[in-house]
């Protein structure tokens, strides 16, 4: 029988309640906190994870952010939130378990398997199991940038409305992978997005801002919060993506931002050879969105340096989209 129900707890104000996990060597006390809030009226139920890579810390700030919203007073239905679901990785500053396992790669666990196996069984029958949708918040992985996006499996209605509710201009059309949180709910009805934003071991707060309205946004769009989530008119699909790789090993000097509308053959970078002086040109082999890009100065050959998706009606207007989602979400925003 699962550890937490909601229909139990007090409506109106946030549960703190830890889920024991197997202990790693020397962390023989392993807790993954969850916070549970119930409204005063019935409705659905949403979970949010974080962390479920241990390096990826955007998704912790988005979560207490969310949390104190003064609009979840008028909340309908559930909300389980996990700040940090890979709480071995965590504590380490890695991507994965002790392990060396990818969390994400291992749903839906077993209580007899690995500890990564352990870890998200508890996960999924606690949280994942108990709900009706999902959100799963990501960020790039060490040293690379992901501008925000969402990724989501389009054929499914349910998943495609709560990916245009959330509100950033950039979705890619993402299949199911083997092994992930998102595969595992689905195989279970369960409709999961994942947002992608910013970088490893770094905060960055455009991805924070826009994570945080995200989750209120699905949140209307599934009734749980009063008001309207207002559709971006200027969204655009990714159908696929390609990753521009290094042909040379040097210094990497970028010459492009992320969210760019790149044509094809544009000189993207220059990579300089410490031994040579001379410059290797990296230039793109198909237009498309700049979504990603690596954040380390020296490279070696065969390095993904660029990742570029191509969106249905690709144009320039695409990466104004993004300029003037960025731009709305700077400084000023919410002051």
């Amino acid at each position: 029988m699962p550890q937490i129900e909601p229909a139990k707890l007090a409506p109106g104000r946030w549960h703190n309640l830890p889920l024991a996990l197997p202990g790693a060597p020397g962390n023989s006390d392993a807790t993954m906190h969850t916070f549970v809030r119930r409204g005063r009226k019935p409705g659905p139920t949403l979970f949010v994870t974080a962390a479920l890579h241990g390096d990826e810390l955007n998704g912790l700030e988005v979560i207490r952010r969310f949390m104190r919203s003064r609009k979840l007073r008028g909340l309908k239905g559930t909300v389980i939130v996990v700040p940090v679901v890979n709480v071995h990785g965590f504590g380490m500053g890695s991507r994965y378990l002790p392990d060396r396992r990818d969390l994400n790669r291992v749903f839906p666990g077993s209580a007899s398997g690995t500890l990564a196996s352990r870890v998200a069984e508890v996960l999924m029958q606690e949280v994942v199991l108990q709900s009706d949708y999902g959100i799963d918040l990501h960020t790039a992985a060490l040293h690379r940038f992901n501008v925000p996006q969402v990724r989501a499996e389009l054929n499914n209605p349910d998943v495609e409305a709560m990916a245009r509710a959330f509100g950033v201009p950039l979705i890619l059309n993402s299949e199911l992978r083997e092994g992930s949180l998102r595969q595992s709910a689905g195989n279970n009805n369960i409709p999961v997005l994942v947002y992608e934003a910013g970088e490893a071991l770094r905060l960055d707060e455009i991805s924070i801002r826009a994570g945080t309205r995200g989750i209120t946004n699905v949140m209307m769009h599934l009734g749980m919060l009063s008001g309207v989530a207002k559709v971006r008119t200027d969204q655009t699909v990714a159908d696929t993506s390609y990753w521009e790789r290094a042909a040379d090993s040097g210094v990497f000097q970028c010459l492009v931002k992320p969210g760019t509308y790149v044509k094809k053959d544009q000189l993207l970078a220059r990579i300089i050879g410490p031994n040579t002086m001379e410059a290797t040109e990296v230039r793109s082999s198909r237009a498309g969105i700049l979504v990603g890009l690596t954040q380390l100065a020296l490279v070696y050959e065969g390095d993904a340096l660029f990742h570029i998706a191509r969106y249905r009606g690709m144009s320039e207007d695409v990466a104004n989209q993004v300029e003037r989602f960025h731009e709305e979400l700077g400084p000023e925003f919410g002051t």
